[in-house]
């Protein structure tokens, strides 16, 4: 098949070769389940699950002892947060969170509304920022969490982590953090986070794996489990562990840890020209803060065209989104561009560009003239 240029990582990205190599001989030759531990199978399998569960803990500066691999980030965030309802629970309960979050967060929440919960969504302003006064001013007695993502997966913007933190030690909450968009991509650590979930796959690892971070040593409770059944993972989430794909996110973090820096600084480059073409088109404007925003993301607002028309044409020759890879077929406008103020219109005709390690200059190249012809098509 002739694919597209791809330009949506934030969606997912490609295994990395080495990162395959890594994980096949775990689907044949080393085919032990982690959890016999009567023979040398289960041991190798068992071995290569904890060296894995070092390379991820490395990454995001935590303990291994302090991770549990998961089938991916919403089940970690699902954990995360109905684990902690259910320590309180039967307790009238309040929690923090963010307009803008991915939905694995705010569906999560709305179920725990239902039983009776109490949460307050923090609105942002035009660039997607959150007021760390109002996230304080928010706080009450029973308040259990706060619940905000590191970058978001659609503007890329990154919120003040560090003066979270500080609220959250300062009036002694446990604090959720959604890292999947910002592990791998930028400097991140666990240092005053209580919980946060990673995913494989958004960072050159195979889907169906991820990882919640659970502190431990700390007077704030732990989240009961979802799923019970053997006592796996120190009985946070039971269940055989996909060794295999354990292994290929061990594989990509480790990658991750020595690209980062290099992989930034040139994804923002491309970036920056990518945008510089862009914009130059009639009527066309970045969506949120050109500053504190992820290196390798930009998502532009195309005015005065049809946005699924836009989006069939450029998707043609190019790969991208107009949001959340889980809400990219609505046709609605993204949750988080109209909690930005964008008109519907324009939050449905704006698209989110997503670079990656596979980027090349003449990629950026061949999307804005390509991105400039469907422009002046649609406008005739």
């Amino acid at each position: 098949m002739n694919y597209p240029i791809y330009l949506d990582y934030n969606a997912t990205t490609p295994c990395l070769e080495e990162v395959v190599e890594t994980m096949l001989p775990w689907f044949g030759q080393h085919f032990g389940n982690a959890s016999s531990k009567s023979h040398p199978y289960g041991w190798v399998a068992e071995e290569a699950v904890e060296a894995a569960r070092e390379h991820i803990a490395n990454l995001i500066g935590a303990k291994s002892k302090e991770l549990i691999f998961t089938s991916g980030a919403t089940e970690a965030i699902n954990l995360a947060i109905k684990g902690i309802f259910e320590y309180y629970h039967p307790e009238h309960q309040h929690y923090i969170t963010c307009q803008t979050e991915h939905k694995a967060v705010l569906d999560t929440f709305k179920s725990l509304e239902k039983k009776g919960t109490e949460v307050t969504y923090l609105p942002v302003n035009q660039y997607g920022e959150i007021s760390v006064e109002e996230l304080e001013a928010s706080i009450k007695p029973y308040t259990k969490m706060i619940a905000l993502m590191w970058a978001n997966n659609e503007t890329g913007l990154i919120h003040p982590m560090d003066q979270v933190k500080k609220i959250a030690e300062k009036h002694h909450l446990i604090l959720l953090t959604d890292a999947v968009q910002a592990a791998g991509k930028i400097p991140i650590d666990v240092n005053g986070v209580h919980l946060m979930a990673i995913s494989a796959h958004k960072m050159y690892g195979p889907k169906g794996v991820g990882v919640l971070y659970i502190r431990h040593n700390h007077p704030l409770p732990k989240p009961l489990p979802l799923i019970e059944g053997g006592g796996h993972e120190k009985g946070f989430r039971s269940g055989t562990l996909n060794v295999p794909g354990i292994v290929g996110m061990g594989k990509a973090a480790e990658i991750a840890g020595r690209k980062m820096m290099s992989e930034s600084l040139r994804t923002e480059k491309l970036r920056e020209q990518l945008e510089q073409g862009i914009l130059m088109i009639p009527g066309t404007s970045l969506n949120g803060s050109p500053a504190s925003r992820l290196p390798h993301v930009s998502n532009i607002a195309f005015e005065g065209v049809e946005g699924e028309e836009l989006l069939r044409k450029i998707n043609k020759f190019v790969a991208v989104s107009s949001g959340s890879a889980c809400s990219s077929i609505s046709p609605k406008p993204s949750h988080v561009l109209t909690a930005m103020g964008l008109a519907s219109e324009l939050g449905r005709s704006s698209i989110r560009f997503s670079l990656g390690m596979n980027t090349s200059e003449q990629d950026i190249l061949n999307c804005i003239e390509h991105v400039q012809k469907v422009m002046q098509e649609l406008r005739g």
